[in-house]
C-alpha cells in the first residue's frame, strides 16, 4: 500500500468513526482557551474544564486574573497536578496578555510561544481552535498512534512528528484530523491494551 493510499485509508476510518469532533475543552472567551490548553498538560480535558469553571467563576476577566491570589488559583486547580506552576503560569498568561498584547490573544504562533507555560503544541491548539489556521498539533494519543501506524519514526518526538503527519495528510484535514485522532486514541488505540478488535486499521498497525 503506497503513502497515499494508506492515509486515504485512516481518513476514511476516521472519518466513518468520529465524523463529528471538535475541542472538548469549554471556554467562553479566547484567552480561556489558552489557560485550559496550557493545564490540560498530563491531565484529562474532564478534570480541566471542572478547574476552569471554578477558577473563572472566581476570577470572570482577564484583568482579575492577571491580580489573582495566586494560592486562589492553586485552590482552584489543585485537582489536576503540577498545579502550582500551571497557577503561575495562568496568572503570567493574564498579565503578559495585558500588558504585552493589550488584552488580545496574538495568533502568530512563535509570539504565543512566549506565553507562560505555552510551547509548540499549545500554540498550534489555539491557532487551530480560534483562529481556524490550520495546524496540526501533536500530544501522547497521536504520537503514540502514529508510530503504531508507522506514520513516523520510532524515535521521533512529537515536533518532529507533527512535521511528518502535516507532509503526509491533506492541509484541509489537519485541524479535522487533529480531533480525531485524539480520539481515536482515548477511545479505541489506548496506550495498554488498545481495543484492536474495535479497529480497521489492523493491517497497517504494528500493534496487532
Amino acid at each position: 500500500m503506497t503513502m497515499t493510499n494508506k492515509i486515504a485509508f485512516i481518513c476514511d476510518f476516521l472519518d466513518e468513526q468520529y465524523p463529528h469532533v471538535g475541542c472538548e475543552l469549554k471556554y467562553n472567551k479566547d484567552y480561556e482557551l489558552v489557560i485550559a490548553v496550557m493545564l490540560s498538560a498530563q491531565t484529562t480535558d474532564i478534570a480541566v474544564n471542572k478547574a476552569t469553571e471554578k477558577l473563572f467563576s472566581f476570577y470572570p476577566t482577564l484583568e482579575s486574573l492577571a491580580n489573582a491570589d495566586i494560592e486562589v488559583v492553586e485552590d482552584c486547580i489543585r485537582a489536576i497536578g503540577l498545579y502550582k506552576n500551571k497557577a503561575k503560569n495562568v496568572i503570567g498568561i493574564a498579565q503578559k496578555l495585558l500588558n504585552d498584547f493589550h488584552g488580545v490573544l496574538p495568533s502568530d504562533k512563535d509570539v504565543l510561544q512566549t506565553l507562560p507555560g505555552v510551547g509548540n503544541k499549545t500554540a498550534g491548539v489555539i491557532r487551530a481552535e480560534i483562529f481556524k489556521i490550520p495546524d496540526l498539533p501533536v500530544d501522547t494519543h497521536i504520537l503514540r498512534i502514529s508510530k503504531r501506524l508507522k506514520l513516523t519514526k520510532n524515535d521521533a518526538d512529537a515536533y518532529e512528528t507533527e512535521m511528518s503527519l502535516k507532509k503526509k495528510f491533506p492541509q484541509e484535514r489537519w485541524i479535522k484530523t487533529h480531533h480525531q485522532l485524539i480520539h481515536f486514541g482515548r477511545d479505541i488505540c489506548i496506550a495498554r491494551n488498545p481495543h484492536c478488535e474495535r479497529c480497521k486499521l489492523n493491517d497497517i498497525c504494528t500493534k496487532k
